[in-house]
């Protein structure tokens, strides 16, 4: 396949994707039950971390999650007590608890409080077609609290070897346009063409196939190979590709 060709294909592939039917089974359903900014990005940052496994079981317990929070997580994270912190400790997905969660309310609180939200945090450090640094800054932030040692593992670091998947996934979600009605384009500070793609064990195998990335292991040496071909393919939106690697790969078993 020649480089236009692939183009082509994908092209169409994201068209196919990149539409409300995606969100039928897809995590990015629950943030799309708020309409207020910070109750999106609130919703959005607890739903990704916590979208690793079955995609129905993210969806249920992210859904349970909102709800611990009374559908209200920005109201929750800035007004919450420590008896409304007691509230979440039966929480758990997978290797994610009540004692992780709690951690992640009070220092989203801390981030709303000291830093302006989520956006201000993530704009800081940013490269002009990376926001690798910005993720790792963010996870300096995040635990500057005090807080246990196993919480940490529930953000990942660019600068540590990870590809990130589910907080470039977030920010995804956060930053490109909302014009087909999926992702939410609510951060106008950052631009599609520093996103990079959620990769995983789906998009990672999928893009070998198609020769867009030579690396074995989905670690960030592997995310920033596939980055510079997407890039390629198109510099102002590189990850609208993701619909095409994950459809092709969950959906049609490419």
């Amino acid at each position: 396949m020649t480089q236009s060709e692939l183009k082509d294909f994908l092209d169409e592939k994201v068209e196919q994707y990149n539409h409300p039917r995606f969100l039928e089974d897809d995590p990015l359903q629950v943030p799309h039950r708020f309409t207020q900014k910070e109750d999106i990005e609130i919703s959005g940052f607890l739903t990704a971390t916590i979208a690793w496994g079955n995609r129905k079981s993210i969806i249920n317990n992210a859904s349970k999650l909102m709800g611990i929070l009374d559908n209200a997580p920005y109201d929750f994270v800035l007004n919450h007590s420590e008896d409304d912190l007691e509230k979440l400790s039966p929480f758990v997905h997978r290797t994610f608890n009540g004692l992780d969660l709690g951690y992640f309310i009070s220092s989203l609180r801390n981030i709303y409080e000291n830093y302006g939200g989520l956006e201000a945090v993530f704009c800081k450090n940013q490269e002009k077609d990376s926001l690798q640094s910005s993720i790792s800054k963010f996870k300096e932030v995040f635990f500057e609290l005090p807080h246990l040692p196993r919480t940490t593992k529930h953000i990942s670091d660019p600068n540590k070897g990870s590809a990130a998947k589910r907080i470039n996934m977030f920010l995804r979600w956060m930053v490109r346009d909302n014009s087909t009605g999926v992702d939410f384009g609510i951060w106008k500070n950052l631009s599609p063409s520093q996103l990079s793609c959620p990769l995983d064990v789906h998009s990672g195998n999928v893009a070998r196939k198609l020769k867009l990335l030579k690396r074995k292991q989905n670690d960030a040496k592997a995310l920033l190979e596939l980055d510079k071909k997407l890039r390629k393919l198109d510099p102002t939106d590189p990850v609208k590709y993701d619909f095409a690697l994950f459809g092709l790969g969950v959906f049609e078993k490419f």
